[in-house]
């Protein structure tokens, strides 16, 4: 893939910070014509730099009442327990995220969930139920925050 120029990274910038910007709306704040910006687009999109645009739920309000991380230790260990785990997992609504990790940790398991008894039913069901599944630590979030910024690893 070619090096992305300033016009690039204005575009990726003002996206990562509001992806449901009108392309009109972004090409005038970078100062390039539209036709110009929605070709721009297109190629980050063809060349894998822009994988995908998200919306931001309030879960509260469509009953994800808790949100919880579940850090899990398995065992044995190997890319076929890990790999059936994640695509385990991923078919639940409840969960947001998945982050395999290096360290005293396998897995970071982001949930929402409606109530108490949801989380630990969800729990014993779908992940200390597993048998490669050693060691389960489940935290409750009181906030989460996401970063507006596009992260600069050239300076």
């Amino acid at each position: 893939m070619k090096k992305l120029d300033s016009i690039d990274l204005q575009v990726l910038t003002i996206l990562y910070d509001d992806a449901d910007i009108t392309n009109k709306e972004l090409a005038a704040k970078i100062g390039i014509a539209p036709s110009t910006c929605l070709e721009r687009v297109k190629r980050l999109k063809l060349s894998g730099v822009i994988k995908g645009a998200f919306i931001d739920v309030n879960l509260k309000t469509i009953g994800g009442n808790i949100e919880a991380i579940a850090a899990i230790r398995l065992q044995p260990y190997s890319e076929q327990i890990v790999n059936g785990l994640r695509d385990d997992l991923l078919m639940h609504p409840e969960i947001l995220n998945l982050y395999h990790m290096g360290g005293s940790y396998d897995y970071y398991i982001h949930m929402s969930v409606k109530d108490s008894e949801h989380l630990r039913q969800f729990v014993f069901k779908n992940i200390t139920s597993r048998d490669e599944v050693t060691t389960v630590e489940t935290s409750l979030v009181f906030e989460h925050s996401r970063s507006g910024i596009l992260p600069n690893f050239d300076e």
